[in-house]
């Protein structure tokens, strides 16, 4: 766990995969979005509050593909995982992810 991210830190803008936590403190909740979306990744992230209604915000906010709440890095079968901006294509884990090996063709016909 690294506490007292700043922006400029190659950790806070980097997509690391391992076991390994940023933390940032904030009281502009406006500044922290503007910080946490300028990162050009966006696989997955993690809030912890108690506020269930601060959680829902954040989470609307956030520029990622799969939001955990009080948690991290739990899967649910079923459930579409994937990234967005430079974190991946398509969704894994679910339906989505057999329609990828799919082509769909819509044929009209006009008949009479």
């Amino acid at each position: 766990m690294f506490a007292d991210m700043r922006p400029d830190m190659k950790l806070a803008c980097e997509e690391v995969f391992g076991p390994v936590m940023s933390v940032f403190k904030w009281s502009d909740e406006q500044a922290l979005f503007e910080t946490v979306n300028a990162v050009p990744f966006g696989l997955t992230g993690s809030i912890w509050t108690r506020d269930l209604n601060t959680a829902h915000r954040a989470a609307r906010r956030i520029q990622t593909g799969y939001v955990w709440i009080n948690n991290v890095s739990q899967h649910f079968v079923g459930a579409p995982f994937g990234g967005i901006k430079q974190s991946g294509i398509g969704r894994e884990e679910c339906f989505a992810e057999l329609l990828e090996f799919t082509q769909t063709k819509n044929v009209n016909v006009k008949l009479g």
